[in-house]
């Protein structure tokens, strides 16, 4: 099969699909792989890496949409991106289309078949494509947040881990998943006052074994949640619903209670946000202030850091391309029931009843559509 790589382009956005690692393993169980010019070189990699693996070198991406039959990147595809797909192609990539009504009508316009990164599951049922970058993003919230506490970022002032004879700063985390637990573990190695909410008891549970009492575990009520907020220097919105836009924990109202010069970092924007007043901003522009709050809701955290990022990405997503690849689409998917979940668009239709939901449009399941 021909696998086409082709450089991302949305707003700084440095990472990319394949590592040369990945494509020579593709290389070497007989499939081609086809590398946009200049797509590895944000992680380091020049083309030179990917000849060395085997690969080959487009010039355009035009040459790998039109000649690719399994398109593999990172992020959705941009506008310009969707005119390029066509029917029968396979695009494996992340696509967050909860929020984004326009992209999911060009993709299913196109004809193609897109498989999203983070509706793959696994057989404990957790999103094995979303972890990787989800780790990266709740470490990263914390590095952000402390840098934006800062008072020529127009924070508060605030050190999170204080020195000694001043306490140090307090953080609110929102979602004990996996982005949350590692936004808590950040925080509290900084030596910050961390609580963390979510209505998992097991997951509340786990994490206080883990930490000793140095993280304080609430369960979340309205209540306990505005309490959490208004007392809070950074609060991180961490929840999760796979495929599916999350709901809006804090509300505009919080703000007013909320130290003027806090800061939120919103990980959930890229499936729409959990805090009412969050919009997507770019690495370029990443933050804008509402009533006096920081607000930091970059739609690619993980892209800031991209060598490490899509060299975690491809330890998860390998396996899953090279099983596209071997066995094309419809007994790939029938085969494997996680890997189907991936399915989102398909002939023209919805096939993720999560994303149908939240956009209000028809769903087809992907395996009738397949069988």
């Amino acid at each position: 099969m021909l696998i086409g790589v082709p450089k991302e382009i949305k707003v700084h956005e440095y990472r990319v699909g394949m590592t040369p690692g990945s494509a020579r393993e593709a290389v070497a169980r007989g499939h081609q792989v086809l590398v946009e010019t200049g797509a590895g070189r944000g992680i380091g990699c020049e083309d030179a890496d990917y000849l060395e693996a085997g690969a080959k070198i487009a010039g355009s991406a035009k040459e790998i949409y039109g000649t690719a039959e399994l398109i593999v990147k990172v992020k959705e595809p941009q506008h310009a991106e969707c005119g390029m797909l066509r029917q029968g192609q396979m695009l494996f990539t992340y696509l967050h289309l909860a929020p984004d009504p326009q992209q999911t009508e060009l993709l299913q316009r196109s004809g193609c078949s897109a498989l999203a990164y983070e509706t793959v599951t696994d057989r404990d049922g957790g999103l094995p494509l979303l972890a990787p970058m989800s780790e990266v993003a709740g470490r990263m919230s914390i590095q952000m947040g402390a840098a934006y506490l800062q008072k020529p970022s127009g924070g508060r002032g605030i050190l999170l881990g204080g020195v000694p004879g001043v306490a140090p700063g307090r953080v609110a985390i929102l979602g004990a998943g996996i982005a949350g637990s590692h936004a808590a573990r950040m925080a509290a190695g900084l030596g910050a006052q961390v609580t963390i909410l979510d209505r998992s008891v097991p997951k509340l549970r786990k994490l206080d074994d883990i930490h000793r009492g140095r993280v304080r575990t609430v369960y979340a009520t309205a209540e306990s949640i505005e309490e959490a907020v208004t007392e809070a220097d950074l609060v991180v919105g961490a929840v999760l619903i796979p495929g599916a836009a999350p709901p809006k924990l804090v509300r505009r109202t919080h703000f007013a209670k909320m130290h003027r010069g806090a800061v939120i970092v919103d990980i959930s924007i890229d499936q729409g946000g959990c805090f009412e007043t969050s919009h997507p901003t770019t690495h370029q522009e990443p933050t804008f202030e509402v009533d006096g709050i920081i607000h930091y809701c970059v739609t690619n955290m993980p892209g800031a850091v991209p060598r490490t990022s899509t060299y975690a990405l491809n330890n998860a997503t390998l396996p899953f391309v090279l099983a596209l690849a071997d066995k094309g689409l419809k007994k790939a998917c029938l085969e494997d029931p996680h890997l189907l979940a991936g399915l989102n668009v398909h002939a023209g239709k919805m096939t993720c009843e999560a994303v149908a939901k939240a956009l209000g449009i028809e769903y087809t399941p992907a395996g009738r559509l397949l069988a």
